[in-house]
């Protein structure tokens, strides 16, 4: 059976640092409950069906989210892990009880989301200030990075392939001494037990696969959801979306279905290319019309997507068999399996479907 890995935010619960910048009590949800349609047929805003608007300071909403996760076959959740330098997380909460309880008993990895934050990116009234910088500090920060990281790759949770914790890292052309920092972290973990770390990066150029391959990457999972945004669709489509963009400074609106056969490629073959399946992708409750959208979305069609990629790791050893889920519960991006009002579990059940499916014609 393929595993499938789902990216998860943990920003569901207040932080100092969020209360400081957007308002007391600020979370994701805040982002979700105020979004708005911004054309006729806009599905927006999204509201949580079986879990609710959790807060993920509470185990129970954790270990909710886990149970329905493995019920639909989902191999376990990859953590977005926000470390800036020096020492200095944030959002670790969530996933450091996870840790220190033992609960959810639900495998886990961890994602370095390598980048500034800038107050743009949560907020359709934001500009370029910078919140908070992604800090690179050498051989000493970067021993010290692991180390924070080292309880979980002990952790019997902890999913490795070939007995390597999987790492995966989110910007690795932004680290500027990326192969110091690999071969670092590849050292410790053999002083501390482990054969190695099994290293992922994101890429959102299908060119730089071979070359970060060629960089000591065990794998690459190529980012191809922005691609639809600058797909060969008609002369007069690139035209129309470009003067929506210039004259009423409005992100591109795309079918799903027509977008999702560029969702997945030749590419995706290669033992060392980890593929992605996405639910939808709609960035309008944090950047207002400015967001891309994929319009359209529905578990048939989402269904469809997911059986395509499944064809293209069926061939692969079974432990390198890794797709990514984007994602579990990235609500605010409209970029999320978890159920809602409209379709329930309907992406959840899409997704098993297929999985069975591909499993019976094996």
């Amino acid at each position: 059976m393929p595993r499938l890995i789902a990216f998860y935010l943990p920003q569901f619960h207040p932080i100092p640092e969020n209360n400081k910048w957007w308002g007391e009590g600020f979370t994701e949800w805040t982002n979700v409950g105020k979004a708005k349609p911004l054309f006729k047929g806009h599905y927006q805003p999204r509201v949580p069906a079986d879990l609710g608007y959790y807060d993920l300071r509470l185990s129970e909403s954790r270990e909710a989210q886990a149970a329905l996760a493995k019920k639909y076959g989902v191999e376990g959740f990859c953590y977005w892990h926000y470390y800036f330098g020096d020492g200095r997380r944030l959002l670790e909460r969530p996933f450091d009880e996870v840790l220190n309880s033992g609960k959810p008993d639900f495998p886990f990895c961890l994602a370095w989301a390598n980048h500034s934050w800038k107050d743009k990116q949560f907020s359709k009234e934001g500009s370029d200030k910078m919140l908070i910088e992604q800090k690179y500090g050498g051989v000493e920060d970067y021993t010290r990075h692991f180390n924070i990281v080292l309880p979980a790759f002990k952790d019997y949770r902890y999913i490795r392939v070939h007995d390597k914790p999987v790492f995966v890292i989110h910007s690795p052309s932004e680290v500027p001494d990326l192969e110091v920092f690999m071969n670092i972290w590849q050292n410790l973990a053999c002083e501390n037990g482990f054969p190695g770390i099994h290293f992922v990066c994101n890429t959102h150029n299908l060119q730089d696969i071979e070359t970060m391959h060629s960089k000591g990457f065990d794998a690459v999972s190529p980012v191809r959801l922005f691609h639809v945004f600058k797909a060969d669709f008609s002369l007069f489509y690139r035209m129309y979306a470009k003067f929506m963009r210039l004259v009423f400074k409005r992100g591109q609106v795309l079918d799903y279905e027509q977008c999702s056969r560029y969702f997945h490629g030749e590419e995706d073959k290669l033992r060392y290319c980890y593929p992605s399946i996405y639910p939808n992708w709609d960035h309008s409750p944090r950047s207002g019309r400015h967001g891309h959208i994929l319009h359209n979305s529905t578990p048939k069609a989402f269904k469809n997507h997911v059986s395509n990629v499944l064809q293209t790791v069926k061939h692969k050893p079974k432990e390198e068999q890794i797709i990514f889920i984007r994602s579990w519960n990235e609500w605010a991006e409209g970029n999320y399996m978890e159920p809602d009002l409209r379709f329930g579990r309907g992406y959840l059940e899409a997704l098993k479907l297929a999985l069975d499916e591909s499993a019976d014609s094996s």
